[in-house]
């Protein structure tokens, strides 16, 4: 996450900002309704960042949320699945 804010901020001043924001933004809603991600395991939902090509991977652990990645939606698609193995 901190290389593609980086990368952003990079690419153009503010970028990164709005990131972060976003990154933020699906963490808050994701506590708030839990069940908003699309299940991609039985135990993992994914929810996928409305303007970045990212998601986040996480599971709900009783009242809270885990996440397991902050996933590129291109790049090494998968590579969170030997998390699920917990």
């Amino acid at each position: 996450m901190i290389e593609a804010s980086h990368f952003y901020e990079a690419a153009s001043p503010g970028l990164e900002a709005d990131f972060l924001d976003d990154v933020q933004r699906v963490i808050d809603m994701l506590c708030e309704q839990p069940k908003l991600g699309r299940s991609v395991s039985p135990a993992l939902r994914r929810a996928v960042f409305p303007r970045f090509p990212f998601s986040i991977i996480y599971a709900e652990e009783g009242s809270a949320i885990l996440i397991v990645a902050v996933a590129h939606q291109k790049r090494r698609p998968g590579y969170w699945r030997v998390r699920a193995d917990r």
